[in-house]
């Protein structure tokens, strides 16, 4: 099974080469761009136990969602894994309604905002949880973006 990878390339100034060079050698790497990809994990995971937003970056796409009448739609919208949202509501795709914010492991909409903003508010609040390997209850965080919307 092979695994996909990304490459990315990173600019530092002949200070920080020094010191990222040190602290991978230092701690066992042989190529500073491995130790930088642990670093930046360990960085959002520090966030994440902060309860601080995670930024996330969204891109359009196509996923599924399961709908009030128990249907499994696939829709156009945003998509930032692990969420997705859409134009329209549990009842199916409105181009005249809010957007609702979809779980992509499990295409089930956690709620239904007025507007992108807050789709994308509510995802980056519910992310540090998940990056923690929990899936909360995003009942009081929902209604607090609800409050906030009107």
């Amino acid at each position: 099974m092979s695994m996909k990878v990304a490459t990315f390339t990173v600019h530092a100034d002949a200070q920080q080469t020094v010191r990222w060079n040190r602290a991978a050698q230092g701690e066992g790497f042989k190529a500073t761009g491995a130790w930088l990809a642990v670093a930046v994990d360990a960085y959002l995971r520090v966030r994440a136990k902060a309860g601080q937003p995670v930024p996330l970056a969204w891109s359009k796409g196509a996923f599924s969602v399961e709908l009030m009448d128990g249907r499994t739609i696939q829709v156009s919208g945003m998509v930032s894994p692990p969420f997705a949202y859409f134009r329209g509501t549990s009842h199916g795709t409105d181009r005249n309604k809010g957007r609702s914010l979809v779980h992509l492991a499990s295409g089930r909409i956690i709620a239904t905002l007025r507007r992108s903003a807050q789709a994308r508010a509510l995802a980056s609040d519910l992310a540090p949880a998940l990056l923690r390997g929990e899936l909360p209850d995003p009942a009081p965080i929902v209604e607090r973006h609800r409050r906030e919307s009107v």
